[in-house]
This record gives structure tokens, sequence and C-alpha cells, in this order.
């Protein structure tokens, strides 16, 4: 059958981003100062992060937020984005299930990233800010931050995690192509970096070492601003333009989700998917599953523990409470990169608590095999992070074929993977492994954040 897409004109892109605080049963736990334990304020953000992102961050009140107009502009380069029906994938698996993607590979920038980028990037220059830096994991994020800076006149330096410095060379050359300086994490330009690898020189680097490295030389670089491309608050909620606009999609195909899925890393494109369709189960009694899909490698919602930890290797974040596997919890070089981080953000964790949102974790190897049978039926090659969802999507719709149950199933194809090819090479020449954490690792990393929270 003909692949159906349905589409929003340009006078659809959102105006407002939708903030779930505002409407959550159980508000998500203070930020807390690591020293004196004591709740923070926004003001306690302003040295290292953007102030009108240090106020939405903390804003439990407000369910709506205006976008500015100059960033709905930048969005009109890309958004709305499609709304696909995966005929060709239900009819490869024998499905009854009805299946949609939300294809976020169509930014500039070729991921779900952009949409906090471009806002982050915005609310500098507003702010007479000059300079802003950031960690980057596979590099999405970072290829975003440097498309948004030069999109609004700043200058981006990004610190990228080791082994995807060296496993994904196109990455690097999107992020300098785009102007911005990239180094390799941990580095020898902080003194985190240095003392990670005074540690151990051939350490391959963590998003949470690259953070540490970022929030360092936005603290000791003039007119400079440190920005993330999840876990934070505020970066869920700029994502929320694509939940938003999948509704309206969702309402042209008279259908409403049964089941919606993200891959997860830290929380972003998750949240930009399901806290729309969240909303109506908290306000309006829906039913709709919440599928958060993370690697074997890294399940710190499966396996995870919710208490206290930095969100930093170096311990220069506010403690934040979250499901984490520890701070210096050092995840193994799979390719999905963009998920190779300890924590979840402070939202997903609270609602996960408090059980609106489910998760699974999955073998290196299934997303891969997913990915190649979505690249096959679809025509898009997905992002290795973005392969875990569409693992996810096949297991539910096959549990459909064998119940018999017609469900309609909604995941976010949160970006492509045409520069990640050496990683599909080394699964289909059988290279690719796999990662199992044993309890005797887990708990060994575990302790760093018990000590804090005794």
């Amino acid at each position: 059958m003909k692949q159906k897409k349905y589409l929003l004109p340009e006078s659809e892109i959102p105006t407002h981003y939708f903030n779930i605080q505002a409407v959550m049963p159980n508000k998500p736990l203070p930020f807390l100062n690591p020293a004196t334990k004591q709740p923070l304020t926004p003001e306690d953000f302003y040295p290292v992060f953007v102030e009108e992102c240090a106020r939405q961050e903390l804003n439990q009140t407000d369910e709506w937020i205006p976008i500015p107009e100059p960033v709905r502009e930048q969005y009109a380069f890309y958004r709305c984005t499609p709304l696909v029906r995966a005929y060709e994938l239900e009819q490869a698996l024998g499905t009854p299930a009805h299946i949609y993607f939300k294809n976020e590979s169509v930014s500039p920038a070729g991921s779900h990233k952009l949409n906090s980028a471009l806002a982050q990037a915005y609310y500098a220059k507003k702010e007479g800010i000059t300079n802003i830096t950031t960690e980057t994991g596979a590099g999405q994020w970072g290829g975003a931050l440097s498309y948004a800076a030069k999109k609004f006149g700043l200058d981006c330096a990004v610190y990228m995690v080791k082994v995807s410095y060296n496993q994904k060379p196109y990455r690097r050359s999107i992020m300098q192509t785009f102007g911005a300086a990239i180094t390799a994490s941990p580095s020898m330009s902080t003194r985190a970096g240095k003392d990670i690898l005074t540690r151990n020189p051939n350490d391959q680097g963590s998003l949470g070492c690259a953070i540490s490295e970022a929030m360092e030389l936005a603290l000791t670089t003039p007119n400079c601003k440190y920005t993330l491309g999840s876990v934070l608050n505020h970066v869920c909620m700029h994502q929320t333009v694509i939940g938003l606009e999948a509704e309206k999609q969702m309402a042209m195909t008279g259908e409403y989700p049964d089941i919606v899925i993200g891959c997860f890393g830290g929380g972003s494109n998750f949240s930009g998917i399901a806290f729309p369709f969240l909303r109506h189960n908290i306000k309006d009694g829906k039913k709709t599953r919440f599928i958060a899909a993370e690697p074997a490698s890294c399940p710190k919602l499966t396996r995870g523990k919710f208490e206290y930890d930095f969100a930093d290797e170096a311990g220069m974040t506010p403690l934040l409470p979250m499901f984490t596997l520890g701070h210096t919890f050092k995840p193994a070089t799979i390719h999905a990169g963009g998920l190779r981080y300890h924590g979840a953000g402070v939202i997903l964790s609270q609602l996960m608590k408090d059980g609106y949102v489910e998760a699974i974790d999955l073998e290196q190897t299934e997303t891969f095999k997913a990915g190649i049978l979505f690249a096959q039926t679809e025509g898009i090659i997905p992002a290795p992070e973005s392969c875990h969802a569409i693992a996810a999507t096949i297991r539910e719709a096959l549990k459909c074929k064998e119940s018999g149950e017609q469900k309609t199933i909604l995941f976010n194809l949160s970006g492509h993977g045409f520069v990640d090819m050496s990683a599909y090479d080394q699964y289909i020449s059988g290279e690719l492994q796999d990662y199992k954490l044993t309890d005797a690792e887990l708990a060994k990393y575990i302790q760093s954040a018990d000590v804090l929270n005794q």
C-alpha cells in the first residue's frame, strides 16, 4: 500500500510549549545544592544557564509557555514534520496494529534536537550572551546547537564523548561545517578532564564527563553560558512541539494512539512525543501506554535507582532526583551514543515512579535488526538511537499479531542514521556486540549516588 503522510501547514506550528509540571499530580522533587542540601531557586542557575531557561526549568505553575516568534520562524524551515503511516512495516510484520511514526529526521541537523537548540540559542542571544558551550554524545545535539548558534550569531564550543568522536567522524564534520569548535572528551583543556585522564589515560569518555568539561568552560569563560540537549525540564518542554503537532495529525487519521514509544537516553525526544498525549491520561482519564526504550547496556530506568545524584561525572551540577546508575557510571561503547547517559530526566523519573511511564531495555543487535527492517520497508535509515524505538514498536506490534488485537502505535523517529553507516557495517558483518551489565557492576556504580543520599 502506498505510504501515507499526514502534513500540517506552516500556520499550525505550535505557538506555545507544553509544561507538564503544571499538571503533574506529584510535582518533581526540588534540585538541591550539594553542599547545603537546600532547594535551588532559578537565580542559583544564572551563573551557568541562560536566565530564561533557568526560569522555565523550575516553573511548575504555567501550563503553556509562549514560543518566541524568531524561534517559530526558524522552526518553519522544517516544521511541521510529517506523521507517516508505516504500512509496509505493518505488512512485513503481519500485524493488525496500525503503526505511525513522527519523522523528526527532516530537520536541517537531521534530528529532533534542533527544537530545543534554536530556543536556547535565541534566549542566549536575547540575554546578550556571545558564547555557548555544551556536550554531545553521538553528535546530534552538538550538530543541532552548532546550527542554532550560527543562526543567532553565537560562538559555540562542543565537548564530544571521545568514543563517539572517533566512531562518528562525520558528526564532527557536521558541527565544524556549522562553525563550532569540537573537543574530544575527556580532554586536557579542563581540570575535570585532566583529573579523569590522570585516573585513566585511556578513558573513552561519557556524557557525564563531557558535561563536567562544558560546565567548567562556561564558568571560566566571559559571557559564556552552558546549554544542555536533554535531561533538564526546559529542554524536554521545548521538545513538546513534536507531540503537539502529532496530536493534530493523529486527529487527521481518525485514530488515537494506544501506545506511544520513544527511545530513551536522558528523555528529550521521549518527552517531546509523549508529554502532550500524557496530559490527557492525567487530566482526562485516557489509558494510553507510554514506553521508554533504553539500551540494555545503560538501563537507568529498568535497573537503576531513584535517588539524588549529580548530572555530571565530576560533581559540578546540583543534585537531581532521578533514576540513576550512579554519576561515575562508565557505559559500554555502543553506537547509540545519545543513549549512553547514567541518569533520567527529573520529570520522567517522577512520572516513571508514579506509574505513568513504563520502560524496556534492548540489546544493541536487536535494535539494528529492527532498524534494517525499517529501512527496507519505509525507506529511511534510522539513527542507532531511533532503532531502539523501532525495536520496541516491533515488539508491541508482534504482541498484537499474537493476540489479534488492533492497536494504534505511535513512535518518534528521532533522527536519521545517514552518518552512522559504520555502525550498520559492523552489524551486517557480524562484528557488533551486545553488552549486559552484571548486578555486581551496577551495584558498584550506584554506590556513588548512594553516598550522596546518606
